[in-house]
């Protein structure tokens, strides 16, 4: 057994050691997916942690501090009703503009305080793959045939791999819920207004703080002033944490000032204040000993746990893909010339890639544009416009590490299955 286990860390060090003996060091293709890796990773850190994520540590920190277990239950556990609890799950992702990164912290907090397995994935795949922002525009710049078939397919999507993940886990789930059914109920819930204007004001926050530059009308008018809105739930969010949280107002106080001088001395810069914003509060949090303490800790957990895995996960993607625009070590002609067509392997292909493939939140409708533009085919661009958004290879990473390796391929395939059909039968009528 001992000479066994020997060999098995020598094949590792051989198979490590040719692996580096033979890098391509030096050829263009790998010396430049080295750099678009970076690259990626670079500009995920730059537009993403700070608007996306940390947000959504906060939230996510704050729904299993202050939502107690039986709520969730209620709405979105296993024995819940099931119209009310894919409903929910399925037209939340309706007003978060997310990417499948950013939606995961939001996925882990709702599931680990109670939520089912089935409501929990739905919300999960709906969060990045049907807000209002990207249906619109996808209706906008690629026809409203192709804009209508991914809001419908999106929500179908979303409410059918809820169920059949629940149905196959049926029996696991079961034995969870009933395990957290005997928790007790907190004595002190607050009220439903309390909590729903916490809440609204970090998901406003979050919202507008990623809200993207469009061509005109209101969505434009929104751009410009996202940083005034953004402003003003933040005044908000401090009100409510002053009344309604114990946040005493000198700590408020010591949190506004460093916000404020930034914010005049770096006028065309507004990350700045943003990120002073949050580390402020998060340094005001560690030091509490009461529920605010817990809040920090729980968002501290879910950074931990989540931000390694999708900065490893970017760096992965962009050596393999590259950024739009730019090549990683797979040449983006052997992906474009696969999605010909509307055959059943064209669709797949789109499905697997988009699947793989890491999308920031409204990236995946010019980079489609360019794609019909150089002869994909219509049922491929809506299953990569499926699968895309909802899945990529750092989200892959978290998943497995929320839900562990069998629970995340079913979900994956369930995922590239679906996207492949809905393309087949949208391509097949147009």
């Amino acid at each position: 057994m001992r000479l066994k286990g020997e060999f098995h860390i020598l094949f590792w060090i051989v198979a490590i050691f040719l692996a580096c003996f033979y890098l391509p060091v030096g050829t263009p293709r790998f010396d430049n997916a080295i750099k678009e890796a970076f690259e990626l990773v670079k500009w995920y850190a730059r537009e993403h942690v700070l608007l996306c994520l940390i947000p959504a540590f906060f939230i996510a920190g704050a729904i299993s501090t202050f939502i107690s277990q039986n709520s969730v239950m209620k709405y979105l556990g296993a024995k819940a009703n099931k119209v009310l609890a894919y409903g929910v799950a399925s037209v939340s992702g309706s007003i978060l503009a997310v990417c499948s990164c950013t939606v995961l912290p939001l996925f882990s907090g709702i599931y680990k305080m109670g939520a089912g397995l089935g409501p929990a994935t739905a919300f999960l795949y709906s969060g990045p793959a049907i807000n209002v922002i990207a249906m619109i525009l996808t209706m906008r710049v690629l026809g409203v045939e192709i804009g209508v078939a991914r809001i419908v397919g999106a929500t179908l999507f979303s409410v059918v791999i809820g169920l059949i993940m629940h149905f196959i886990f049926r029996h696991e789930e079961v034995k969870r819920i009933e395990a957290q059914m005997n928790n007790p109920e907190p004595d002190n819930v607050r009220p439903l207004l309390h909590t729903a204007s916490f809440f609204g004001s970090m998901v406003a926050i979050l919202i507008f703080a990623n809200w993207a530059k469009a061509d005109a009308g209101i969505w434009m008018t929104i751009y410009n002033i996202k940083w005034v809105l953004v402003s003003m739930f933040t005044v908000s969010l401090g009100i409510i944490l002053n009344r309604w949280y114990k946040l005493t107002a000198w700590k408020l106080i010591l949190i506004a000032i460093p916000i404020v001088i930034s914010a005049i001395f770096y006028t065309e810069e507004p990350l700045i204040p943003f990120a002073i914003g949050f580390l402020g509060l998060a340094t005001v949090l560690s030091f509490d000993k009461g529920e605010n303490g817990e809040w920090f800790s729980s968002s501290w957990s879910f950074a931990k746990q989540i931000l390694p895995l999708l900065l490893g996960g970017v760096l992965v993607s962009g050596f393999l893909l590259g950024r739009p625009g730019f090549e990683g070590v797979i040449p983006s002609h052997w992906i474009s010339s696969t999605v010909g067509g509307n055959s059943l392997s064209a669709n797949f292909i789109a499905s697997v890639v988009g699947a793989f493939m890491y999308f920031a939140t409204l990236t995946e409708i010019p980079i489609l544009q360019g794609l019909i533009g150089s002869g994909m085919g219509q049922g491929p661009a809506l299953a990569l416009l499926l699968a895309g958004p909802a899945l990529s290879l750092p989200s892959m990473l978290v998943i497995n590490k929320v839900l562990g390796p069998k629970k995340t391929f079913v979900y994956v395939t369930l995922v590239v299955i679906m996207a492949t059909i809905c393309g087949v039968i949208f391509g097949s009528f147009y």
